[in-house]
């Protein structure tokens, strides 16, 4: 495990008892790795365009994510869903919505593959990286050996995503017990927040990402999308529309909501919820207040330099960006 995850000892004194708790900070271990994570993760030639990264749909100076409905792939071909954050994803039970990936590692793979996004294999992805002496020379000093693998990319990557925690939010800063870190409008939107039910699912250090929950108990959730969650996985009727709960930290940042992207504010995605979840119509001072708590979430965003990628050589493959 490269990460470490704790709380300081003066956060565990007197923490108050809350259904959410503090996000942790991120300790590196394994310095090297994450460092060669993050080069992969900013490196577009993992893509069949040479233009395509990971942080091209997850981008770290946008919460994470790329503020649009559904993500643009290989050929400007539109995802199917919108994408989540990559912020505190560790945290969650498994990743994407339909929690097809029990890990970032497992995750890290699947969008380099993928015909719609990235639009590689992982044989060039790894022919790729085995041509560039630099990335030999990262790889080697990571895992003892110059000749590398998917597995070691992913693992790599995965290291790197599990650093990107977002402590201190004026919420955690409540938490830990400072009384004035929360404004009077936000206090009392976390306290409707509580009152209503939304802790049920939107809860632990993540708020959120820790269970399925049908999208729609009310009433039908109404979309032109044609993702059906969690069944796409089990295969089970039962768990049609069932998609993960998503993180509401750093909420503020992840514009649009929902897994089609068709709630463009957080405001309308609280009447939304409120209403198909919860079976209540708030008034616009209680949307405020909502809005408000979910914007004390916001926490401290990872800084970083930002990486500079090893040149390719005469034997790199080179990129098809129209192909």
């Amino acid at each position: 495990m490269v990460l470490a995850l704790g709380l300081s000892q003066a956060a565990l004194a007197s923490p108050r008892n809350e259904p959410i708790q503090p996000i942790p900070q991120a300790t590196i271990t394994n310095g090297a790795m994450v460092e060669l994570g993050k080069k992969l993760f900013f490196d577009p030639r993992l893509s069949k365009s040479g233009f395509i990264s990971c942080n091209s749909c997850h981008n770290l100076s946008m919460g994470g994510t790329d503020n649009i409905k559904t993500s643009i792939g290989h050929n400007w071909q539109q995802g199917p869903i919108n994408s989540p954050t990559v912020l505190n994803s560790s945290l969650n039970l498994a990743q994407f919505w339909d929690g097809r990936a029990a890990s970032l590692k497992e995750q890290a793979g699947g969008p380099i593959a993928n015909p719609g996004e990235m639009a590689f294999t992982h044989e060039l992805a790894v022919d790729v990286l085995q041509s560039i002496p630099g990335y030999v020379a990262d790889f080697a000093q990571v895992f003892g050996k110059e000749s590398l693998n998917i597995d070691m990319i992913t693992d790599a990557i995965a290291a790197f995503e599990e650093t990107l925690v977002t402590p201190n939010s004026d919420f955690d800063l409540w938490l830990k017990g400072d009384d004035n870190a929360l404004t009077a409008q936000a206090l009392a939107g976390y306290q409707l927040f509580k009152d209503s039910g939304c802790v049920a699912c939107h809860n632990g250090p993540n708020v959120g990402g820790t269970s399925y929950q049908k999208m729609g108990v009310i009433e039908p959730y109404q979309s032109a999308s044609t993702e059906v969650g969690r069944a796409a996985v089990t295969g089970k009727d039962a768990d049609r529309f069932l998609f993960k709960v998503p993180t509401l930290r750093n909420v503020e940042l992840t514009y649009p909501y929902f897994h089609d992207g068709e709630a463009s504010t957080l405001e309308e995605a609280v009447d939304i919820m409120g209403r198909l979840q919860l079976g209540r119509v708030y008034s616009e001072q209680e949307i405020g207040q909502i809005v408000a708590f979910l914007k004390s979430l916001t926490g401290e965003q990872p800084r970083f330099e930002l990486p500079i990628l090893p040149p390719s050589t005469n034997a790199t493959p080179k990129p098809i960006p129209f192909g």
